[in-house]
């Protein structure tokens, strides 16, 4: 996938100063918040990103394993400088592998998806907040006003060692990611969120648009936005292109050194060698293309592309699940899915239907008891 980035980052207007960092080196992005002080927090949060893009560059480690080294990282200063006592930061990273996003994830910073008009948060808030969400203790409109909604429960530097989250996610074209800090959606509401998100085809001019939305509704936390535009990627056509092209150029000095009453053999050899190594490159391409696709009414998974030339059938059906292909086109995020949602591997293909059955899955509404 090729990334187009857009950031921006702001004090706000009640802020002394801007506690944030964030990372931006491809394919490499993240964004932390401190805590702590201003001094604290903004050692903390920097801290926290230059040990993971170092340990990033040294390739010997996960992402996730990158961010438990900052962790402690963050932890030993805290421990050892007394100006900065007790500092801690959240930290949203992600890392883009070819056609999916890893992610890593500590604290209540956030990542979110924009797919086929459809706005999703990818990373779970670890705050005191939503740990009673999810208990049953308070409703989500609750925690919204809730008295101890900044109290995080999990951060980075606070605690020798914390847990991180990690999550995979195959990337579309057109997919838009956000990574943000929580004065943005502290501020903004989700649909406005959305619509911003939505509606700006620039990703620059979203994330400032997105700055602007946060200080028009108060601004009372630093802002920090980055927006990821993933793109397909065509070097695979561009490297066909290129072996016609050298084809071309064979054809070329044969014809210019062959006797002239043998030209007519030559062209004629050369049109054979054209088709043959088109076919072979056309064969070769297809075999190395996966898609998820429907196939008797369930979601399956295609080796190929989604195509019928002249009749002739680019695909073939290498695994068929049981999961209804109506259930997944009910959701917006797969109503692509008669097309074909395109992957680049047979593995990339199986997590997106992993995630098609825990969308469906999170979609049904929860059975009621015998008694309710």
């Amino acid at each position: 996938m090729r990334i187009e980035a857009g950031v921006a980052t702001d004090i706000g207007r009640v802020r002394e100063g801007n506690e944030d960092s964030y990372l931006v080196e491809p394919p490499l992005y993240a964004v932390a918040e401190g805590m702590g002080g201003h001094r604290g927090g903004e050692v903390a949060s920097q801290l926290a990103l230059e040990t993971v893009e170092s340990l990033f560059r040294e390739g010997d480690t996960t992402l996730a394993e990158q961010v438990r080294e900052a962790n402690r990282a963050v932890f030993a200063r805290s421990q050892a400088d007394r100006n900065v006592s007790g500092m801690g930061t959240t930290l949203t990273a992600a890392h883009i592998e070819r056609s999916a996003v890893r992610l890593a994830h500590v604290g209540d910073s956030r990542a979110y998806l924009l797919r086929a008009g459809a706005l999703r948060q990818l990373t779970d808030d670890h705050t005191l907040v939503n740990r009673m969400v999810k208990a049953g203790e308070i409703t989500e409109s609750e925690a919204e006003v809730h008295p101890h909604r900044n109290v995080l429960t999990r951060t980075i530097g606070t605690e020798a060692e914390v847990h991180v989250d990690e999550d995979q996610i195959p990337l579309m074209d057109g997919d838009r990611l956000l990574l943000c800090s929580d004065g943005l959606f502290g501020m903004v509401a989700e649909d406005q969120l959305k619509a911003i998100v939505e509606a700006e085809p620039d990703p620059q001019r979203t994330a400032d648009r997105l700055i602007k939305a946060a200080n028009r509704a108060g601004g009372v936390d630093n802002i920090t936005v980055i927006v990821l535009d993933a793109h397909e990627d065509e070097s695979d056509d561009e490297a066909a292109v290129d072996a016609a092209a050298d084809l071309t150029s064979g054809e070329r000095v044969l014809r210019e050194n062959a006797p002239t009453i043998r030209r007519w053999i030559a062209g004629a050899v050369i049109a054979v060698v054209l088709l043959a190594g088109a076919l072979v490159a056309l064969r070769t391409y297809v075999d190395r293309q996966w898609y998820v696709g429907e196939s008797d009414g369930k979601v399956a998974i295609f080796q190929g592309i989604p195509a019928t030339p002249l009749g002739y059938e680019l695909h073939s059906v290498a695994e068929v699940t049981e999961i209804p292909a109506t259930d997944a086109e009910a959701l917006t995020l797969y109503a692509a899915l008669p097309e074909g949602i395109s992957a680049n591997s047979r593995e990339e293909a199986a997590a997106i239907v992993e995630q098609i059955r825990a969308d469906i899955a999170a979609a049904k509404p929860p059975k009621k008891g015998a008694n309710a």
